[in-house]
């Protein structure tokens, strides 16, 4: 997908052993790439693939690809096989525990099996990763807590504002002349 110039760029990852088998169809990936476009976002995805190992592939390569978000659905509850949120701790530098707070408090106030999802966020390098539920209603949920934050969260990443440096020399105690 090419990019057009300023548009940051997202890729939705679905990690589901079923979906990635082919058992059923992948409704949550579709559902991610279809916000992050109305985010404003250049959106690729959803990238399917078993939950484990294969979700921490995906999200290294995505970080590898200079990806500003990746966004996952799936793989974030209680049973046996969810194990996106620890397989995403081991690509994180830090985590941003307000952002998952805030996606269960919104699911909350419609399901109370919202408080049993485990995902998690942060970044990896400079680029920002966020686990949503795997259900349809979940990651709805989520897309409203992001389109509130999103766009801010990867400026913000990206230095926004705060400078990196002063380029004038005065700011650097040189003398400007």
């Amino acid at each position: 997908m090419s990019q057009q110039p300023g548009r940051h760029r997202a890729l939705a990852v679905t990690a589901s052993n079923r979906a990635s088998a082919g058992v059923y169809e992948d409704k949550g990936g579709p559902l991610l790439v279809a916000g992050l476009t109305d985010m404003g976002f250049a959106a690729d995805g959803p990238t399917v693939v078993p939950d484990g190992e294969p979700v921490e592939k995906a999200l290294r390569d995505a970080v590898a690809d200079g990806y500003d978000v990746v966004l996952t659905t799936g793989g974030t509850g209680i049973s046996p096989t969810d194990r996106t949120p620890e397989m995403t701790r081991r690509v994180l530098d830090y985590e941003i525990p307000g952002i998952p707070e805030a996606i269960r408090a919104e699911g909350l106030a419609k399901v109370p099996t919202a408080a049993l999802s485990r995902g998690t966020a942060g970044v990896a390098g400079r680029t920002l990763v966020v686990n949503l539920p795997g259900s349809s209603g979940g990651v709805k949920d989520g897309l409203a807590v992001l389109a509130r934050l999103l766009p801010h969260a990867v400026d913000q990443i990206h230095g926004g504002d705060h400078p990196a440096a002063d380029p004038r020399p005065e700011s650097r105690g040189e003398d400007p002349r």
